[in-house]
């Protein structure tokens, strides 16, 4: 989902800016959410460091291959925001891409207002749905395959969305530009297919691991009616 550098440039760039502190606005306020109804600022604190160290190594460990204007990660954005809450999973995202950029690619950076906009705003759409179609009676560790689904599709969705809006802001409407951009929502759909799996796997596992999965380091819905 990386914007590559040349595809927006020039004062065009500038509308990044604008959307990242929206973005970013979204966080303060999840995360803020997450203070006041999911275990106060130690907890979302703790939670944070975990979520960017997964963040920074699911974009440095995990396979990811060009798509058409982009890269296919896989983010994971549903299963952090399962695991600790819409609130970490915001902050991890952020500063995961801002450590990646600052350490290993510093020619990423200039794109970071553009990339943090592609990850954040599908992630808080993605809660929104989430609080709708996830009864406030049934624990995370309870979900079934479809509201998995429809939680990792809205995520990837989304990033898909951004990544085709700044490529055509970029380059426009030419046959070869949204050529690209066909190709990379195509190869995304290998992730929207997969991340619902991992979900359930990983939400299995918590359950399994009941003793283990609760406290402040994970997010109180995981196991508990809201």
């Amino acid at each position: 989902m990386h914007i590559e550098p040349g595809v927006v440039d020039g004062a065009k760039i500038i509308l990044s800016y604008a959307t990242a502190a929206g973005a970013l606005g979204l966080t303060a306020k999840l995360a803020a959410d997450s203070i006041r109804n999911d275990g106060g600022a130690g907890a979302l604190a703790l939670r944070s460091v975990v979520t960017t160290a997964l963040v920074f190594c699911f974009f440095e460990v995990l396979p990811h291959h060009p798509a058409g204007v982009s890269e296919v990660h896989l983010i994971l954005g549903s299963t952090l925001l399962l695991l600790f809450g819409a609130g970490a999973a915001a902050v991890g995202l952020a500063a995961g891409l801002l450590l990646q950029g600052l350490f290993f690619a510093p020619f990423d950076l200039p794109q970071y207002g553009m990339n943090v906009t592609t990850l954040l705003v599908p992630l808080w759409a993605t809660s929104l749905l989430a609080a709708r179609i996830i009864p406030s009676r049934t624990a995370y560790v309870e979900l079934k395959y479809r509201q998995t689904l429809a939680l990792s599709t809205t995520y990837q969705g989304g990033i898909v969305a951004w990544v085709a809006f700044w490529a055509l802001y970029g380059h426009g409407l030419s046959v070869e530009n949204l050529a690209a951009v066909g190709s990379f929502g195509a190869a995304y759909m290998s992730v929207i297919l997969l991340e619902p799996l991992i979900d359930l796997g990983v939400l299995a596992g918590a359950k399994a691991l009941d003793r283990y999965s609760r406290g402040p380091m994970f997010n109180i819905r995981l196991h508990q009616a809201a």
